[in-house]
């Protein structure tokens, strides 16, 4: 197995056991070993013994969600906080099949989570016996690996396996399967000798290609460096800004690197692509060298890829064989972790002299002052806008913010300034509606000391809203921010944008009150409709000790801009201005 172990290892102490277990008490056991603090999940039939095993454990926190996709979610919104695996059980069937969206999510995102599952027994699989399901076909495309357990003796291995593998590389889901049979077997004790087969140790990057990319950056006159995700997993922010400095160069971070360089940064340009700045994107477009660090080279990143950074020798640092030239040619490719690559090539540049670009540093700053992000800050009506600077200026931009999909999370990767990795919980990827609320309970319960705010459309937040009962029974402190313009507001700028203003299925008038329904699940609600409202709505949800849902209502009509058609390149964005 041809895989490296990034961070957070299998635990070192493994201890032999000098007793038989059944096989759920061997997962407890391996849950304990790892360390684990919480588990999210709902009891079922096939995984009825390892529930029985859990009962009356308190090394860690089971925590009984509502449905399984917010398991998935939970254990997601905690990994990107930790780092370390997030973990969710579901039962068979349908259970399982619940599973598939968040760990999808967690695939597209490279997020460390485990997923067990149970399954019928061994004597009737395949015969389309009751909450029957093929677990690992249907999972196969999205998890980085995933198990059937059909002999006790191999699930302590197994299980610990599990937990490198979602840690190993490039980290992503990885899924145990065990039949109910298998977990009402006997583990022996010789089964506990079994060690995983991956092999714990960071990827370092080829010193030669590192001095030839060294040598690249050194003479080139419009540099750009491109950070993606990849940075913030492999705990590489402060390499990355210490390359910015030590080149001059200026710098780019994708909504997931979003924190990788504090936003106040001189060197920093903001966001890239659909919806990235004016600045980002005509320095993407105009650049002849282009450092790609931790990144996938996504569409909503390039637009048309032909005219992205069409002149630039291309330079990619990614743990990820498979990422290079996969959407972009790439002159160097460098196999290596993110930090360790990182690293090697601040040393490098020590080794050079850099040609001055201060006319390229010039027109990245009068790009900055010509065509910043803008909204009308007279408008009667309360803007989505509005609302992420009076978050940020009341939490003094210190919050842990998660966010769900669409129009929200667009603005609040626009007008909140992130400082540190790990402070946006976002959707990436797969753009999963309903992240916002199973991801906060997961983050806030991973740094119960962190304010944490979710930030939601009134459309995503109702796609898991039967999570607040969890919210309220663990008396979680989260503080939900809904903008309601009663749309599914991406999709409605999509259609007044680019489908001739034909409004279909997506604004209604039929909506929960949320106030209401917050309260009968047992959480605070309150509502804000007038823009002189909002500053002292929110420093009073703030002030709130326990979780709170503030229903804002925001003006329907607005668009995210700047943004780039689907299909243009970065040059051709609609600026709104």
């Amino acid at each position: 197995m041809d895989t490296v172990l990034k961070q957070h290892p299998v635990m070192a102490s493994q201890p032999d056991v000098d007793e038989n277990l059944t096989g759920a008490q061997a997962v407890v056991r391996v849950l304990k070993e790892q360390g684990v603090e919480v588990v999210y999940g709902i009891p079922g039939g096939a995984v009825l013994p390892l529930y029985d095993a859990l009962h009356g454990v308190t090394d860690f926190t089971h925590v009984l969600v509502r449905h399984e996709q917010a398991a998935a979610l939970a254990a997601d919104g905690y990994a990107r906080i930790t780092g370390k695996p997030g973990v969710c059980i579901a039962t068979s069937g349908p259970g399982a099949t619940n599973l598939v969206t968040g760990l999808a999510n967690a695939y597209m995102d490279s997020i460390p989570v485990v997923a067990i599952t149970g399954n019928v027994p061994r004597s009737v699989m395949g015969t389309d016996a009751f909450q029957e399901t093929d677990c690992f076909g249907v999972t196969l495309p999205v998890t980085k690996h995933n198990y059937v357990v059909m002999d006790p003796m191999d699930l302590p291995y197994i299980l610990r396996e599990a937990f490198a593998l979602a840690v190993a590389g490039r980290p992503g889901p990885v899924l145990v399967d065990i039949p109910r049979d298998v977990l009402q077997s006997i583990v022996p004790a010789e089964a506990w000798q079994r060690r995983p087969r991956v092999e714990v140790k960071l990827q370092e990057p080829d010193l030669d290609l590192i001095a030839e990319a060294a040598r690249q950056i050194a003479q080139a006159a419009r540099p750009v460096l491109y950070a993606g995700g990849g940075v913030i997993t492999a705990n590489a922010h402060e390499a990355l800004v210490a390359l910015a400095e030590a080149a001059n160069l200026p710098t780019t971070t994708t909504l997931m690197a979003l924190g990788a360089m504090p936003g106040d940064h001189p060197l920093f340009m903001g966001m890239p692509g659909m919806h990235g700045t004016y600045t980002a994107n005509q320095a993407l477009t105009q650049t002849d060298c282009l450092i790609a660090v931790g990144a996938r080279f996504d569409d909503r990143v390039t637009g048309r890829v032909a005219d992205f950074a069409p002149n630039a020798t291309v330079i990619h640092i990614d743990a990820d064989a498979s990422e290079h030239g996969k959407v972009k040619e790439t002159l160097i490719p460098i196999v290596a972790d993110a930090r360790l690559g990182l690293e090697a090539l601040v040393k490098a540049m020590a080794e050079v002299t850099v040609v001055p670009h201060d006319e390229w540093l010039d027109q990245i700053k009068a790009w900055q002052a010509e065509h910043p992000y803008r909204y009308d800050k007279d408008s009667e009506q309360i803007l989505p806008q509005m609302v992420i600077e009076e978050l940020e200026k009341a939490t003094k931009g210190d919050a842990v913010v998660v966010t769900g999909v669409g129009q929200h999370q667009m603005w609040a990767a626009m007008f909140y300034k992130y400082k540190r990795p790990r402070q946006l919980l976002t959707s990436g990827g797969l753009g999963t509606m309903g992240y916002c609320m199973p991801a906060g309970i997961g983050a806030q319960m991973a740094n119960p000391d962190s304010q944490v705010i979710c930030i939601d459309g009134d459309a995503s937040f109702q796609m898991n809203v039967q999570e607040l009962i969890v919210v309220a029974e663990q008396n979680l402190p989260l503080k939900m921010f809904i903008l309601n313009n009663k749309a599914h507001g991406m999709v409605r700028q999509w259609q007044t944008l680019f489908y001739g203003g034909r409004i279909s299925a997506s604004v209604f008038d039929g909506q929960p009150d949320f106030v209401k329904l917050s309260e009968a699940y047992g959480v605070r609600g309150m509502r804000v409709t007038k823009p002189e409202e909002l500053p002292g709505a929110i420093q009073e949800a703030l002030a709130h000790p326990g979780p709170i849902v503030v229903d804002i209502i925001v003006k329907q009509s607005e668009n995210v801009l700047p943004i780039v058609p689907p299909g243009a390149a970065l040059k051709e964005m609609i600026t709104g201005s």
